[in-house]
């Protein structure tokens, strides 16, 4: 069933606050839904108290809230159960949880951890830094001249001393989509286990970790229109129970002496602190909306809408438009650049025609150093994008393109 994305704007305030506003930058964080928004302050009206620690009335209702949040998270991303659904701050935690849970208690001295060159930042970094704490060393996949993963080279890449590969289900730049859950039945087949970074295809594609198989698999509410600040880390059963606490302190303990500690099972144990209830609640609440409006009719629209994008940016002279050339092979996402402008530059422009990009490395900084640019500029869509929001774009770079060769000629 098609979605009426004009019909959806409605949904989303910002849009009655903005009414010109040209929304193109929903890969760095999506807009909220009012449903989102009223969980959020409706928790905050006549559920508010902390968790857990309460013998009280209040208290209760706000646990039972948190913990129907979790089953409600578990159910959306396809995890058996809802105590492998662990919540942190976001996808970055969730990776450096994993890091340091399971990385640094398993690997040794000369161990290689296997990324690709189209991860995020934060699918590198805290990987290089238990590589540096443990002597083991980073090898990366490269990508094809159509911004797929190379799979030649990553067989290539795979050594006796793998212990991890961790990949990106949908990269930020090129919108490329990888084939999960052939890449796990691949590594397992090796008894290596896989890490899946699902900031971008989370709210955008149906996703079934249990189906894929992978050992892990993380993700950003902000990115599938709940607020910042929470997010998700699912693990696999057979690590659940053995994987080390990553963070201590209050709530993840049973109990505590002057001489150690007992931890709680998980996901208690990765919980540390007073977390962030209202936001988990409202992610909840961002799993029944896209729920409602169902995941296959959310990336059959963003589909349609990123072959259009993708055609009408290709009547564009001067263009470089990055990754997959075939809508189906990619999210809604389009980076895209020019030789005579800057990305910033470019999205200045656009500024001052309410048309909202993303300009600069989108924190893939070896990405763009392999597709020798300094920088893109970058369009994301979402449910509440429409044709009309592509026409804008057109437009305004094919007037900026063109005043800038004039004045070139002149």
């Amino acid at each position: 069933m098609p979605l009426d994305s004009q019909k959806i704007k409605k949904d989303f305030p910002v849009f009655t606050a903005h009414k010109t506003l040209v929304y193109l930058d929903s890969a760095a964080t999506t807009q909220k839904p009012r449903e989102v928004i009223d969980a959020l302050t409706r928790h905050y009206r006549t559920k508010n108290a902390n968790i857990k620690r309460g013998i009280y009335s209040l208290s209760e209702q706000a646990t039972e809230a948190y913990e129907e949040a979790r089953w409600k998270v578990a159910r959306f991303c396809g995890a058996p159960c809802a105590k492998q659904i662990i919540f942190t701050k976001n996808a970055t935690e969730a990776i450096n949880c994993v890091a340091h849970s399971f990385a640094r208690a398993r690997f040794t001295r000369g161990d290689e951890i296997l990324l690709t060159v189209m991860e995020h930042h934060s699918n590198i970094v805290p990987w290089q830094m238990i590589a540096k704490e443990k002597g083991l060393k980073l090898r990366f996949v490269s990508v094809t001249k159509n911004g797929e993963l190379d799979m030649r080279d990553l067989k290539k890449k795979v050594t006796r001393r793998t212990k991890l590969f961790a990949v990106t289900h949908a990269s930020n730049v090129l919108g490329t989509i990888n084939p999960v859950k052939k890449l796990v039945a691949f590594f397992h087949a090796r008894g290596i286990p896989v890490l899946v970074d699902g900031a971008q295809a989370i709210g955008h594609m149906p996703v079934n970790v249990g189906a894929f198989g992978c050992d892990f698999y993380v993700f950003s509410g902000h990115k599938m229109f709940a607020p910042t600040g929470i997010g998700a880390l699912y693990v696999h059963q057979k690590y659940l129970d053995t994987l080390p606490p990553f963070l201590g302190g209050g709530d993840m303990v049973l109990s505590v002496s002057e001489t150690g500690a007992t931890f709680q099972d998980a996901p208690e144990r990765f919980e540390a602190g007073t977390p962030p209830i209202e936001a988990a609640v409202a992610l909840g609440a961002a799993t029944d909306y896209c729920n409602t409006l169902g995941m296959e009719n959310i990336r059959r629209h963003e589909t349609e809408l990123t072959a259009y994008a993708l055609k009408k940016l290709a009547r564009i002279p001067g263009i470089s438009v990055f990754g997959p050339k075939s809508a189906a092979h990619r999210t809604g996402v389009i980076a895209f650049a020019f030789d005579d402008i800057h990305p910033h530059d470019l999205a200045s422009l656009l500024d001052e025609k309410n048309i909202a990009i993303r300009a600069g490395h989108h924190c893939a900084m070896p990405l763009h150093r392999f597709l020798d640019v300094t920088a893109s500029a970058r369009a994301s869509f979402s449910v509440y994008n429409t044709k009309k929001d592509v026409d804008a774009l057109y437009a305004a770079l094919a007037e900026i393109t063109k005043a800038l060769h004039a004045r070139h000629e002149h």
